[in-house]
């Protein structure tokens, strides 16, 4: 149980914590997508996209594509195409109650990451669906960003996690796979392996057809 007198409930407590924001952390926040910020957007095949709903309630997404996958329409505005996934439409519908969005750009191999604040709208044009078509498959809506805020985030993070290096890497076989997770979360897993394997086996055959 966390003691009420160690809780946090007003921003002059929370600063002085803190030494003051360094000049540059202030300065390097950009209204617009220079020529550093679209480079960089051109080299991600990944982000995670923060929303909320109208009462508050946060949600991130992952949303990955071969690099470049987000066009940038001008230096304003930016076009991120919706594939298809498990039809929660989370985001797509906080999107729709609160467009404010967070948008984290990350680049393999890079320890730093582009962090864009903005206003999205979902969009169905399709001229612009088209130019975001992958193995002849085309979104059915694109989420587009009017961007507020750019700026480059430092690298402590990723160092602190040693996130790119192979020496940390983790085995994914400590832990059961997806599907038995889920469903031990769910309905109950079957007990029996291969009746187990089988279902992590389909999981792949659905991912191979339904990745776009």
């Amino acid at each position: 149980m966390i003691r009420p007198e160690f809780v946090i409930e007003d921003e002059q407590s929370l600063r002085g914590l803190f030494q003051p924001t360094h000049t540059l952390a202030t300065l390097k926040l950009q209204r617009a997508l220079d020529r550093h910020a679209q480079a960089f957007i051109r080299r991600s095949p990944f982000l995670c996209i923060g929303t909320q709903d109208m009462n508050g309630n946060a949600d991130v997404s992952p949303r990955g594509d071969p690099v470049g996958f987000v066009q940038i329409l001008d230096q304003h505005t930016l076009a991120i195409p919706d594939r298809p996934g498990n039809n929660r439409l989370d985001s797509l519908s906080n999107i729709i109650a609160n467009p404010r969005v967070g948008l984290l750009f990350i680049v393999p191999g890079y320890d730093d990451t582009l962090r864009v604040n903005g206003t999205a709208r979902l969009v169905t044009d399709p001229a612009l669906l088209e130019t975001m078509r992958v193995n002849d498959r085309t979104p059915r809506l694109a989420i587009v960003v009017s961007v507020d805020e750019v700026f480059l985030h430092c690298a402590k993070a990723f160092r602190r996690s040693h996130l790119w290096d192979p020496a940390h890497f983790q085995d994914r076989s400590e832990m059961p796979s997806l599907s038995k997770i889920i469903l031990d979360q769910t309905n109950g897993a079957p007990s029996d392996d291969d009746e187990m394997r089988k279902i992590d086996d389909d999981l792949e055959v659905e991912y191979s057809k339904t990745l776009y």
